[in-house]
């Protein structure tokens, strides 16, 4: 069972916190997960008062690092689901 979050440090937990109040960033084109919107990182910061700021900025990018592999992982499994569901109603027509 995954820790939950209050176990972890105090650093990883504002990382996490700001992870979550940023805005998705998503390629029109291929549908896929390109990270967070970092525009606003600087009111972030401010508005809770974040003093170790390179360390909540390294915890950041690894929270965004392994959360941007698994959405893309789910978007390629889907795409290729409805790929695979495409070629067999086509090749059903065929017959």
């Amino acid at each position: 069972m995954p820790p939950d979050v209050s176990v972890l440090p105090y650093e990883v937990q504002v990382a996490f916190l700001l992870h979550s109040n940023l805005n998705d960033n998503w390629d029109g084109m291929s549908g896929y997960y390109m990270g967070k919107d970092y525009t606003p990182i600087e009111t972030l910061f401010n508005v809770y008062n974040v003093e170790d700021r390179k360390t909540v900025w390294f915890f950041l990018k690894w929270v965004e690092h392994y959360s941007s592999e698994a959405i893309n992982r789910k978007v390629k499994e889907r795409q290729d689901a409805e790929s695979r569901k495409a070629k067999a109603q086509s090749s059903v027509r065929k017959k």
